[in-house]
């Protein structure tokens, strides 16, 4: 940053309660993206299995392929911003895909059509594969018809997001750390309305996009998520004069520098960015190649860090950069039991939980906006337990952060194995038990998430501070996948979206939770055995 946009960024004129007016552009973008992506993403199982008649296999297979991806392009995206775009055109081309995507996503296109086998045809019937069963056929087996068209169509939209969220991502925070100069002492206060934001937005989202979707239809639903994305591009269309020239490319020359014939660079990037569409549109539909690449770059990264702080680094970095690995291998853990939320514990709420609140059933899901509510309310809290810890010097360091974090994830499954010992009438788990799960994940997700990026910087040879922050959140998006396989071990089989045999399906999920909440506790156990060790090799730092 010059000294000039500094003073500019920074100067009083220019400032809204304390902070750059900036500030509150990135606040409202993030906020309506996040909205868009949380209001999605929380229909998104239900949609397939209730909607199309995917098995939960399917479903989950489509979710943990997005999830994934969703998590992994943000390295690219980032990467792009930095060496070429710079961040504002970039989260402006993101938008503008997430915003076409969640729009997309309110074509239903027609139900898919359930007939039972024995079924005696009427009609001829037309196969999703173009086939047809003569009238008057009884069927030997149940088949299932879906609408194709609609299905891509889904695909394209679910593609459009998974790229947008590349470009958008990395880029809207790292203009907020922009914002400030170095020694800002606003920058801390600056990020926490930031991220303020962020669970507002999804709090907002999941509960009216969730309520829209299952109650008038789930066009509704996705079309309100693509009405927030679009509200978001506005916001960040009409402020970009509040960000100072900041996010603006480092050399706008080299982008006009024509690369294929008379395209220049700038172009060929949005172009490949649409070509990468085709591939993504691919990938969706193909879990086990999603988690292939993931294990293999994860692999790489971890091995190529740990090779270069062992030959370029001094013994302290190596160390450090040891312990980091173990820590992001950690976060693995926790995120795969973490991210059920939107997997098996959302149709766990749809199939199991009596959800019936002073005369009203809430939708399945609602339950997601657990996480957001539980976050704004005990966030500050947190905040200020560590600072009061610190100043008595019983602070925990950051792998017994960790450990904590990912036993309180083994406990929240442990409500909900305790809440199957006590059904109602319906033979259905109470409301609180879910809700005891959400918030002991949400005060587990507060001791691992705000260290974990830190413990990155910290802990990282400055000169692959980069790759080792790429490393994370590949980490993360291998998590997202693991998550959903892990909840097809308790896939369930249903007769046109619905549950046939309540009994078995809450043996099916209690059994995986129990197996669940003693990974959760076992390794949070391990990680915290091992702290001491881990914390000798972070040499000095907290």
């Amino acid at each position: 940053m010059t000294a000039t946009s500094e003073l500019t960024a920074t100067a009083p004129a220019d400032d809204l309660f304390g902070h750059p007016k900036g500030l509150y552009i990135c606040f409202a973008t993030e906020l309506w993206e996040r909205f868009s992506f949380y209001g999605m993403k929380f229909l998104l199982l239900l949609y397939l299995t209730k909607y199309h008649l995917f098995t939960d296999e399917a479903g989950y297979d489509v979710l943990g392929a997005y999830a994934g991806l969703v998590y992994a392009l943000p390295v690219i995206g980032g990467l792009l911003a930095d060496r070429y775009l710079g961040m504002r055109k970039a989260v402006v081309f993101g938008a503008v895909l997430l915003s076409a995507g969640h729009l997309l996503m309110a074509y239903e296109g027609q139900q898919a059509l359930h007939f039972a086998s024995g079924t005696v045809l009427n009609a001829p019937l037309t196969l999703n594969d173009g086939s047809i069963i003569a009238a008057g056929t009884r069927l030997a087996d149940e088949v299932i018809i879906q609408d194709v068209i609609a299905l891509n169509v889904f695909f394209l939209a679910l593609a459009l997001i998974a790229v947008g969220v590349g470009f958008l991502k990395p880029n809207i925070s790292t203009i907020v750390g922009q914002l400030y100069g170095d020694d800002d002492p606003r920058r801390d206060s600056g990020f926490t309305i930031f991220y303020m934001g962020i669970n507002i937005g999804s709090f907002v989202a999941i509960l009216l996009c969730g309520w829209l979707g299952e109650t008038f239809g789930w066009g509704y639903g996705f079309g309100a998520a693509g009405i927030g994305m679009l509200l978001g591009l506005t916001t960040f269309l009409r402020g970009q004069k509040y960000l100072c020239g900041l996010a603006d490319p480092s050399s706008p020359e080299q982008l006009k520098q024509p690369v294929l014939g008379p395209i220049n660079r700038e172009w060929t990037i949005y172009l490949c960015g649409l070509l990468s569409l085709g591939a993504v549109w691919y990938l969706l539909q193909y879990e086990p190649v999603v988690h292939m690449a993931q294990n293999a770059l994860l692999a790489l990264a971890l091995i190529g860090l740990l090779l270069f702080a062992y030959l370029k680094g001094t013994k302290d970095e190596f160390q450090r950069t040891l312990v980091l690995m173990v820590l992001i291998a950690s976060s693995v853990v926790f995120w795969a039991l973490f991210e059920q939320s939107a997997g098996s514990m959302t149709l766990y709420a749809d199939r199991i939980v009596n959800r019936e609140v002073m005369g009203t059933e809430l939708r399945a899901s609602m339950f997601g906006s657990l996480n957001p509510f539980f976050i704004i309310v005990f966030a500050p809290l947190f905040a200020g337990l560590w600072v009061w810890l610190a100043r008595r010097g019983w602070e925990p360091s950051t792998p017994v952060k960790f450990a904590l974090g990912i036993f309180q994830a083994g406990l929240g499954f442990g409500a909900m194995v305790i809440g199957a010992q006590f059904l109602g009438a319906d033979g259905k788990v109470a409301i609180l038990w879910l809700t005891l799960a959400y918030l002991l994940h949400t005060t587990g997700e507060l001791c691992i998430s705000p260290v974990g990026l830190s413990a990155v910087t910290k802990l990282s040879i400055k000169r692959v501070v980069g790759v080792s922050m790429g490393t994370w959140f590949l980490a993360t998006a291998l998590s997202e996948t693991v998550a959903t396989r892990i909840g097809k071990l308790a896939a369930i089989d249903t007769h046109a979206g619905e549950t046939q045999d309540l009994a078995h399906a809450l043996a099916t999920y209690t059994e995986l939770y129990s197996v669940l909440m003693w990974i959760g506790i076992g390794v949070g156990v391990f990680m915290l055995l091992i702290s001491p060790l881990l914390r000798k090799g972070m040499h000095g730092v907290h």
